[in-house]
């Protein structure tokens, strides 16, 4: 039987969770791969820290330079996180001939074809489905279910603190700064919210989908990049009344002339698999030229569940150890044949959309908002009116029929400018996911 030795970096919820399932599912992990696995060093940035996991029989030590350059280990798994020093540890034991598993997507979004170009020169795997929607194995079933499938687009929750703020806005007398405090003290947001609210960690994930989905080199450059703080309570209210549900999603489509890449709120119509999808929970819809739309759901983080992605990782890299197939490619193609695909610029993206206008109710108001949007060849597909003989206003909301992008803000500036609205148009983008 083969021994594969590995070297932790990062014991935090993740790692643990990956050491207790190596250690809860040995024989099991052994009879499928055919090797014994040896979690032989970790490092960690705090030693004395109390852990959920047995380190008994490990070298440890609070540096991780030492695993990558520790010549007893086999596979590096970089659980650390982050783009500093991650880098380098990564980087280097690529260079002294590991193998490496990350569940790092930031790293893979911003370093990933400098990283994965020398992992092919020096004959080694770099594998990371945990990167992507904690233990959903999506990354595995767009390289190997559906590789036989030309992807047409896939749709996404990946980042699972904006979908339980979206869910808990749907509850009666919730808005976005209670739940965003709730979800801080429940631990799903950090004090420091932006990096989930603002739309940043989503668009790491998906750069690193659609490079796997349609075989492209790993890129944010041009990707549309929005959070949630546009939604409001109200927003998710006529939604509801129109029968949609919004979300945050990462979409990825392909067009003939490029690739539509955007981390966005969105309405999703109540009938679709995705717009069901609640709380902390993620899921990726795909959709393929041969299978169709197939959905992926579950958990999308917590330490065993991510660590279930490390190790189905850690069980390929073994099972190609044990094969002598030690350089499989990690995005599916080899890094040269990648497609040239340009991603699209926002005004070139083609979607319909949802307004929310606040209006003074009088005579003639709806016949200047539809003349605004006819100028650039948008209808309106569905309208709802809510009067407030109070005020002497209204509030209209809106969906339209699929424009291109450049014209709906066009039109939108033409509203903004008309004297019957009393503040500014709200919208988002609704997607049927076609």
């Amino acid at each position: 039987m083969t021994t594969v030795k590995l070297g932790l970096v990062g014991l935090g919820t993740v790692g643990c969770g990956t050491l207790n399932i190596l250690k809860d599912n040995a024989d099991l992990i052994a009879a499928r791969t055919g090797c014994r696995i040896q979690v032989v060093a970790a490092a960690a940035r705090d030693l004395s820290r109390a852990r959920s996991c047995d380190t008994v029989g490990m070298s440890l030590t609070d540096d991780p330079m030492q695993i990558a350059n520790n010549p007893d280990v086999d596979v590096l798994i970089e659980l650390m996180g982050g783009t500093g020093k991650a880098v380098e540890v990564v980087r280097a034991a690529i260079m002294s001939g590991k193998h490496v598993i990350t569940a790092n997507k930031a790293l893979l979004a911003e370093h990933g074809n400098e990283l994965l170009a020398l992992a092919e020169e020096k004959n080694v795997m770099v594998a990371f489905e945990a990167s992507v929607a904690g233990g959903i194995p999506v990354i595995k079933a767009l390289k190997e279910g559906l590789a036989g499938n030309k992807i047409n687009w896939l749709a996404g929750i990946i980042n699972g603190t904006c979908n339980y703020m979206m869910t808990e806005m749907a509850k009666p007398g919730n808005d976005f700064a209670p739940v965003l405090a709730e979800a801080q003290r429940l631990g799903y947001a950090e004090a420091e919210p932006s990096f989930d609210i603002d739309g940043i960690d989503a668009s790491h994930k998906l750069a690193v989908l659609a490079s796997v989905a349609f075989g492209v080199p790993l890129s944010r450059t041009g990707m549309l990049i929005e959070g949630i703080t546009m939604v409001t309570a109200a927003d998710i209210a006529w939604a509801d009344d129109l029968g949609y549900k919004i979300k945050s999603l990462g979409i990825a489509r392909r067009r003939e002339s490029g690739l539509e890449l955007r981390v966005q709120s969105a309405l999703v119509p109540k009938s679709k698999l995705l717009a069901n999808v609640d709380d902390v929970m993620n899921a990726v819809m795909v959709n393929g030229n041969a299978a169709g739309t197939t959905l992926y759901y579950g958990a999308g983080a917590g330490g065993l569940a991510t660590g279930s992605a490390v190790v189905a990782d850690i069980v390929d890299v073994c099972l190609a150890i044990a094969a002598g197939k030690n350089n499989r490619p990690a995005l599916g193609v080899p890094m040269a044949k990648l497609a040239s695909m340009p991603i699209l610029p926002k005004d070139d993206i083609l979607s319909a959309y949802y307004l929310r206008l606040d209006v003074t109710d009088a005579a003639g108001v709806l016949a200047r908002i539809s003349t605004s949007l006819a100028t650039e060849g948008i209808s309106i597909e569905e309208m709802r009116q809510q009067p407030d003989t109070k005020t002497g206003s209204a509030t209209l909301v809106l969906l339209t029929n699929v424009v291109q992008e450049a014209a709906f803000q066009r039109a939108l500036a033409a509203l903004n400018g008309l004297t019957d609205l009393r503040a500014p148009a709200a919208w988002l983008r609704v997607e049927h996911l076609s």
